[in-house]
């Protein structure tokens, strides 16, 4: 009995109404992309004008003030009092606000994170010293520390001059993310929150939540050594497994010339090689949101690329790494674990098949190719996907499906596996090594 969740006994309405609810999503994420894009030069050139006002004045300030100039007008022009007294009580209001936010700011701020990168459950720790830099004392304050989307604030007491306050923090890490840590800043506002000024304190710092990964040991992690050395039907002109020999044409490498075969015919003779197989993997993830019918899919398709493409760099054998739109960095683990934490659904991203054809031809070599994608790409597409790819190159396509049962199958001349959860992905690594 499957452990988990069929898709189709979700019902075809449901799993429609889940596909709108998504699909809308990654629609206005890349309507706010494109007017982000749109606004981004007449905004760079008007923020060394307005941002010294915006980041100071609130929304409810500017209502204030738009309240504050027609009420003095109007109360000076038609002598009504009552007008004068709300311009002048919100003219007071404003300069009280004033007073909270003036003075210099004498802190100095450091962040330290434990660790850089952690995986997706784990908690970041870090620690904020904050010191009184000034020759008097600093009164208390509010300092913030932005985490991705949120922030996080703490209340500093006041400080002698030369005092240190520390402040712990951990962060939880749910999903994974490419977070931006601060930029640290110390917060001067009124109690009605109408005026609010900023002084910054540290640089931004970057924090990764790493997918989760697993490490692939025994005859499992043997599957691409298993590979090396074998011999392919591609001849070459420089290789060990020798195939025939051929007459010389301008060009060759002199040092393959077989001399007794040229003395013998009295013509020049080359050695000709057949091509040997090399530890090559190539790992395609489909970053589509149609192939996938939750989120959850979409992480562990990601998990997947990132404990094969790790395993195969800890070997030395060579790996190309590609999303549905662009390649990623492929030569050292953490530098791909650090791109796997920026992953998401691309806006646009085309099928896998389309993605190998415009690609996968900047990749040559490949033994094996590993396709991730979710549980609702259709077969057809992973057919044309196998043809983009060299007819010698094994393919294998990792469907995930969490909660389903692990299943591994032929479809025609590639294996097509269906992937619960990741626990199991050293038992499919051993069960296509095995002969």
């Amino acid at each position: 009995m499957s452990r988990g969740r069929d898709v189709a006994a979700r019902g075809p309405l449901r799993v429609r109404a889940v596909g709108l609810r998504r699909r809308a999503g990654a629609w206005t994420f890349a309507l706010r992309a494109w007017l982000s894009a749109a606004t981004a030069r007449p905004r760079a050139a008007l923020a060394p004008l307005t941002d010294p006002v915006t980041a100071v004045v609130s929304p409810a300030a500017w209502a204030l003030l738009v309240l504050l100039v027609p009420a003095l007008v109007a109360g000076w022009a038609l002598g009504w009092v009552e007008l004068l007294l709300v311009g002048f009580a919100l003219t007071a209001l404003l300069l009280i606000c004033l007073a909270f936010v003036l003075g210099a700011h004498r802190a100095t701020a450091e962040l330290d994170l434990s660790r850089q990168r952690v995986v997706v459950g784990e908690r970041a720790n870090g620690r904020l010293v904050l010191t009184n830099a000034g020759a008097r004392r600093a009164p208390s304050a509010l300092v913030e520390l932005p985490v991705g989307r949120t922030v996080a604030g703490f209340d500093v007491p006041s400080l002698a001059p030369g005092a240190v306050h520390e402040e712990l923090f951990a962060i939880p890490t749910r999903r994974r993310a490419i977070l931006d840590l601060g930029p640290v800043r110390a917060v001067r506002a009124d109690p009605f929150l109408l005026l609010r000024r900023e002084h910054r304190l540290t640089e931004a710092r970057l924090l990764h939540v790493h997918p989760r990964t697993v490490v692939i040991e025994g005859t499992a992690a043997g599957f691409l050594r298993d590979l090396e050395g074998l011999t392919v039907r591609k001849l070459a002109d420089n290789d060990v497994s020798f195939h025939a020999l051929r007459e010389y044409v301008p060009g060759d490498d002199r040092r393959f010339v077989h001399w007794k075969s040229t003395a013998r015919t009295g013509t020049l003779m080359v050695r000709q090689f057949e091509e040997t197989r090399r530890s090559h993997l190539l790992v395609a993830l489909s970053t589509r949101l149609d192939d996938y019918a939750d989120d959850d899919e979409l992480e562990l398709a990601v998990s997947v690329a990132g404990s094969l493409g790790a395993q195969t760099l800890r070997e030395g054998h060579t790996l190309s790494a590609l999303t549905s739109v662009a390649h990623l960095r492929s030569d050292h683990a953490t530098v791909l674990l650090d791109q796997l934490s920026g992953v998401d659904y691309d806006p646009g991203a085309p099928r896998l098949s389309e993605t190998l054809r415009r690609l996968g031809r900047d990749v040559h070599g490949a033994s094996v190719a590993v396709l991730l994608t979710g549980s609702l790409a259709e077969p057809a597409d992973l057919r044309r996907a196998r043809r983009q790819l060299a007819p010698d190159v094994r393919v294998i396509v990792v469907r995930s499906q969490v909660g389903a049962d692990l299943a591994l199958r032929p479809m025609g001349d590639l294996d097509l596996v269906t992937l619960g959860v990741l626990e199991e992905l050293p038992t499919v690594m051993r069960r296509l090594a095995a002969p």
